[in-house]
């Protein structure tokens, strides 16, 4: 079995989507199903099975995925920690978050992550909604976990790891607005209120992703002011000065008086998953996420 194939057979065990798949390792979707194909015709039995609505692993894909990947993830961290010591570094990783909740889950998991590898140094860093995923390209952290829908951090130099929550989306209103006593807004709505804009920096992509300049009827969405930091766009937000749709989570961590919090009832999930650069992932990331998806297992 080729390096390729045991990659693309974990990552859809991972996914249970052939399209995610394909884009978490950047190949053709085609490229999935045909190594998938290969591999039960080497096999001599399905290790999936497809329906139209979903993909599960059979008990047979189900034990191959337990005992190759802690093989294959052992023979990537010891190359690892070989190139590490040959230049003479100890292990580090540096673990951003976006948002109070995330902040909250790495603590969780670099707590577990350290009774596994000791040896590592971790270090987590806040980053300011406006920044989104320029630390990361920036080269000052190494994987960032952000609370967003997927076609938001859909981007080429980006893997996304294991989905480790979703959220539904609300629209932060000021109380006095005349949403804040509904209990749910359509996304076409939007085009009757004014909806900030996220910073210059981040909103080439971001922006234009989560918040399309149209509605799905064709109607304009009227833009705002920008804000920087998560606590200025609410202080924009209850001075009545405009909308913005966040998550669930900020009815937990972003309560205040002068906001409220409406459900868009037909908008896509949020995703919290960690991200890093394609081009930069390694051993360490990947164990990091797959101590993030053991703790997310537990809280569930």
């Amino acid at each position: 079995m080729e390096q390729r194939d045991i990659e693309i057979f974990l990552t859809l065990a991972d996914e249970l989507h052939f399209g995610r798949a394909a884009e978490r390792l950047h190949v053709s979707t085609a490229r999935v199903s045909q190594t998938i194909k290969k591999l039960e015709r080497r096999i001599g039995a399905p290790l999936f099975e497809r329906t139209s609505r979903r993909v599960e692993p059979t008990p047979i894909g189900r034990r191959l995925d337990d005992e190759l990947r802690p093989a294959y993830q052992q023979i990537y961290d010891a190359i690892d920690r070989a190139r590490a010591a040959a230049r003479g570094i100890r292990e580090s990783l540096r673990v951003g978050f976006i948002g109070a909740a995330s902040g909250q889950f790495v603590l969780e998991v670099a707590e577990t992550f350290r009774t596994e590898r000791p040896d590592c140094e971790l270090r987590s860093y806040e980053i300011q909604f406006g920044n989104g995923f320029t630390p990361l390209r920036g080269g000052e952290i190494d994987m960032v976990l952000a609370t967003v829908p997927d076609h938001v951090a859909r981007q080429a130099d980006l893997t996304s790891g294991s989905v480790l929550d979703q959220e539904n989306q609300l629209l932060a209103v000021s109380a006095r607005h005349p949403f804040a006593g509904r209990p749910s807004v359509a996304f076409a709505d939007l085009a009757r209120t004014t909806v900030l804009r996220t910073p210059p920096a981040i909103a080439d992509h971001w922006d234009r992703a989560l918040l399309p300049s149209h509605t799905p009827d064709g109607r304009p969405v009227e833009r705002g002011r920008s804000f920087d930091t998560t606590q200025e766009m609410l202080a924009l937000v209850g001075a009545g000065l405009g909308t913005y749709p966040v998550s669930t989570q900020f009815t937990s961590y972003y309560v205040r008086p002068d906001v409220a919090y409406v459900p868009i009832h037909d908008a896509p999930l949020y995703r919290r998953r960690f991200h890093w650069l394609s081009a930069a992932e390694t051993a360490t990331i990947r164990a990091f996420d797959r101590a993030a998806a053991a703790v997310a297992t537990t809280r569930h």
